[in-house]
């Protein structure tokens, strides 16, 4: 009781002395703005004239330094806090010195206090230190702003303890360095969308949850803070059934003036679900009259895929058109190819299914859910590519249709301005030029023949326009794709499609969240890989009974022929190999014999893709290779992409002397 008293003393005598100096200097301060400022103009001085003078003079920031708010360190030793993450904010005043939190503009501090009734992990064992175990991982997106707290042990009471600080802030041009008001902030619609995401001990992502948070429900806070419980639900078949419960607490900084009344808020709300109602209506009443249309055109349209709506993950229905947007990669991506590479390392997954048959689980994700679990359908690829090529100034659509054996499938076309289509694979990022088979032409004269994989298609889209097949045969090879000539094309209206699709037409559709840099270190994930791999190779052959020696030498020689094999894959330009065949052929004695085999993964597990390998008849066959002189030489490169994406090749080799 003594050290407090004795402590808040001090803090008292502190405040009191900076009080003294402050009020001197802000004297000085307006003395000196009105004399320079005012004057000439004979304007009236503004509290933002005031606090831009003070922020110029560095009074602001002097004041907090003098305040120096943080705790001492035996201190929080004692109390045990948690080591922050990279956006992690403490909610004691310390946050003042460790955010850089700018006094002008406005802020929601969302904190996360924990978690309860994860009833799936009921049964889950308490992680021992150390322990690898599965962890639970909350990824947050608002207004151009991504976040991802510490991963904690999965539990039915996950100890989820992370705050965030969001910006709030207007988007109209030259407003949007001015601290928001109540009023502005409540016609800010955005939700604050939380994805949760699991990670198994071997590395796999699952999703878990999506839900957006409605926020401005603290703008009627009399003390500027406010308490909600979020109900998590599934996703996908279990969209209906409840995850868990995250207890979040949302404040406001600096404080509200003077929050606005409940009765607003909620007019305000009721006003926008409205709306958005509304909107939403209308365009099912034009859309099934358009659909009408096309079925009068021919009756076998009613066979064709063209698909006007698709399920997200958590289970509602939204018009396709709202899933593409034009998506600009900053300085992570260069050119549209290496875009269509990045696309195509993201894992591929159909989304789950309960039960047998062939039947699939419609489940069309929003671009934050797809990018944080790393993979996801052809659907979820075909639209992030789109999006992409959209954002590089390309003429892009997603293609609905289906490859071989009728099986339903989704990628991406561009119309070039010579009128040449092009069909990229987002699954592969193989591009495709499409030649039509021309019907009318003679028996005699040769057709091209079809190097995609592409039987039909039923429409394509974009974030502006939609467009249905109506030609005779919904054939690719013989379609042709002249989108302006509407006896083959049956076009919808756009301005339908932009009233619920345009970005903040509706307060349903989240909006695209930018690409994050990678966070793997490429040299150091090679290295570990490839040790990793060398391990697994002296214990599968020590199990035949067999020795393993390494050629350090061969396998740094390896290296040229991976990088050839990744700058093929993202420009589909061979590179050639004549160095790489050339230092080979020095490195191998005469009469030894060399076997090399090359295998691509998009994932940096060593030993699911030590498994890979050895499902190869060819691979087997080096891993577990008898003779004379045999050494063995394994090489890894992992490419880094956007949002922690990676290739990774993996040779592994030997050479070992012929007898005969």
């Amino acid at each position: 009781c003594f050290s407090y008293l004795e402590s808040n003393s001090r803090l008292e005598e502190i405040i009191q002395d900076i009080q003294m100096d402050v009020h001197s200097r802000i004297r000085e301060v307006l003395s000196e703005t009105i004399r320079e400022e005012l004057e000439p103009q004979h304007k009236q001085l503004s509290e933002e004239d005031l606090m831009k003078a003070l922020m110029r003079r560095g009074i602001i920031d002097d004041v907090i330094k003098e305040l120096n708010f943080v705790p001492d360190m035996n201190d929080r030793e004692m109390t045990s806090t948690p080591k922050p993450s990279s956006h992690f904010v403490d909610r004691h005043p310390a946050v003042l010195k460790k955010t850089n939190i700018n006094p002008t503009r406005r802020y929601l501090y969302l904190q996360v206090l924990g978690g309860k009734a994860f009833l799936e992990h009921l049964q889950e064992p308490e992680a021992l230190p150390g322990q690898i175990c599965s962890t639970f991982t909350l990824c947050l997106y608002f207004r151009n702003q991504r976040f991802r707290s510490k991963p904690v042990p999965c539990a039915c009471e996950p100890d989820f303890s992370d705050g965030f600080l969001l910006e709030v802030y207007k988007d109209t041009l030259g407003d949007g360095s001015k601290m928001v008001d109540a009023t502005t902030m409540l016609s800010i619609c955005d939700p604050v969308h939380i994805v949760l995401i699991k990670t198994d001990t071997s590395g796999e992502i699952t999703l878990v949850a999506s839900y957006f948070l409605e926020w401005r429900s603290v703008l009627s806070a009399e003390n500027r803070i406010t308490n909600v419980a979020v109900e998590l639900l599934g996703v996908g078949t279990e969209s209906k059934v409840s995850v868990g419960v995250l207890n979040i607490k949302l404040e406001m900084y600096p404080k509200l003036n003077k929050p606005l009344s409940q009765d607003i808020v909620n007019t305000q709300f009721t006003l926008e679900h409205q709306k958005t109602a509304e909107k939403e209506r209308l365009f099912l009443v034009y859309a099934k009259q358009w659909w009408r249309e096309y079925l009068q055109i021919r009756t076998s349209h009613n066979t064709r895929l063209v698909k006007i709506f698709a399920q997200d993950e958590n289970g509602i229905n939204r018009p396709v058109c709202s899933y593409v947007r034009p998506l600009r990669a900053g300085r992570l991506l260069d050119t549209p190819r290496q875009a269509a590479r990045f696309v195509s390392v993201l894992g591929y997954e159909r989304a789950p299914v309960i039960g047998g048959g062939n039947s699939k689980q419609e489940q069309w994700c929003t671009l934050l859910a797809f990018l944080c679990r790393n993979k996801g359908d052809c659907e979820d690829h075909a639209n992030l590519l789109c999006s992409l090529l959209l954002g590089f100034g390309l003429d892009a659509f997603v293609c609905v249709g289906t490859k071989a054996k009728g099986v339903p499938h989704t990628w991406v076309m561009t119309c070039g301005i010579d009128g040449i289509i092009t069909f990229w694979e987002s699954l592969t990022g193989h591009r495709y030029i499409h030649n039509p088979v021309k019907l009318d032409d003679p028996p005699v004269v040769e057709q091209p023949k079809p190097l995609y994989p592409y039987r039909t298609i039923g429409c394509v889209f974009n974030h502006q326009k939609f467009f249905a097949n109506c030609q005779p045969s919904d054939a690719v090879e013989v379609c042709v794709f002249d989108l302006h000539d509407e006896s083959r094309w049956k076009p919808m209206s756009g301005e339908a499609i932009k009233s619920v699709c345009s970005p903040g037409a509706t307060t349903v559709l989240p909006p695209f969240p930018p690409l994050c840099a990678s966070t793997i270190d490429a040299a150091a994930a090679s290295n570990d890989l490839e040790l990793q791999l060398r391990i697994l190779v002296m214990e599968h052959r020590k199990d035949l009974g067999l020795a393993t020696v390494w050629d350090d030498q061969l396998s740094y020689l390896l290296s040229p022929a991976l990088a050839a094999y990744e700058l093929e894959r993202t420009t589909n330009i061979s590179s050639g190999n004549e160095e790489f065949q050339d230092a080979i052929r020095r490195a191998v004695p005469d009469g030894h014999t060399f076997k090399g085999f090359p295998i691509h993964f998009v994932y940096k597990n060593a030993r699911r893709a030590f498994a890979a390998c050895l499902r190869s008849p060819f691979c087997e066959e080096i891993v577990c290779c008898r003779g004379d002189q045999v050494r063995f030489a394994v090489r890894v490169r992992v490419f880094t992409y956007p949002e922690s994406a990676c290739a990774v090749w993996i040779m592994i080799a030997c050479k070992y002397r012929c007898v005969l």
